[in-house]
């Protein structure tokens, strides 16, 4: 009997990096991992096409421009990743009754908050990265009211670029780095919303009841500063780079960061019965893999 097949967007990003390392245990699914090269996701026939041929159970859209600085010039460009090929993937899934799972992020918020934000909060971006993926939640919503949308803060894993990676391979060159110490949030391992989102996949795969659209938000547990974030790394390294405190006015960047992007993940492990470590054990766990 043939396995119900996923396909995986951005098959060269972080996220789903950690989605093809889960695969190779997974039983149920097969996976396609494709990159804009295999399927441009802004180009609606040819991805009706490629649906039509390979009739996926599932699709997770882990396709997205990053580039949070970029993103203030290369508007287009930006706009065309995260806003419009969203809705394309949105509207093919729902063409062929297809699972939709899309991945956004906390920077749709203004960061004006004190408490992690809930779903249903004012969505405000303060820069042009999150009005690109708020562009993408909406199309989403509008073409496909049976999506998915999982909003996710500080991604980091042993692939691609990130932050862990960046404080480790500084760590090592230099005697002392600056880091923002007034910018509160969650880091979010990849390796574990590869995991959540397996999971949400597996139980609508055992029953169709457990699909439940809407958006979520899932990030590790706890908030800290990204200079709480670059101590932690610090000392599981056994660094003695000086790590300094600054203040965001301290580090001028072209895109306004939210002050703070706490997210609320009652509502996923209400609705999906999930178990999410806390951000110190999986950073642990990162670095470990990575050593």
């Amino acid at each position: 009997m043939q396995k119900p097949k996923i396909i995986v967007t951005g098959g060269n990003g972080q996220l789903a990096k950690e989605i093809r390392a889960l695969s190779l245990s997974c039983q149920v699914f097969d996976f396609l991992f494709l990159s804009k090269e295999d399927m441009p996701i802004h180009h609606f026939e040819l991805v009706r096409n490629y649906f039509e041929a390979v009739k996926p159970f599932a699709c997770i859209n882990c396709a997205a421009y990053t580039a949070v600085d970029k993103a203030e010039t290369e508007r287009e460009l930006a706009m065309l990743v995260n806003g419009e090929s969203a809705g394309v993937l949105a509207a093919a899934c729902k063409l062929f009754n297809t699972r939709f799972i899309h991945v956004s992020t906390d920077y749709v918020f203004d960061g004006n908050a004190t408490i992690p934000y809930k779903e249903s909060q004012a969505t405000i971006p303060v820069n042009y990265y999150g009005a690109t993926k708020l562009k993408g939640e909406v199309l989403c919503v509008e073409r496909n009211p049976a999506s998915i949308i999982l909003r996710t803060s500080w991604v980091y894993s042993e692939y691609g670029n990130n932050f862990v990676k960046t404080m480790v391979r500084l760590m090592k060159e230099k005697e002392s780095i600056n880091v923002v110490n007034d910018q509160l949030g969650s880091p979010t391992y990849a390796g574990d919303l590869a995991k959540a989102i397996l999971q949400i996949l597996d139980s609508t795969c055992k029953d169709d009841k457990n699909w439940k659209p809407g958006i979520y938000h899932f990030s590790n547990e706890g908030i800290i500063s990204w200079y709480d974030f670059a101590i932690a790394i610090r000392d599981l390294i056994h660094s003695s780079c000086a790590v300094n405190p600054i203040p965001t006015s301290g580090y001028p960047t072209p895109a306004k960061r939210p002050a703070y992007s706490g997210l609320d993940k009652s509502k996923i492990i209400k609705t999906f019965q999930l178990s999410i470590p806390a951000w110190k054990d999986s950073l642990q766990l990162c670095l470990k893999k990575l050593a």
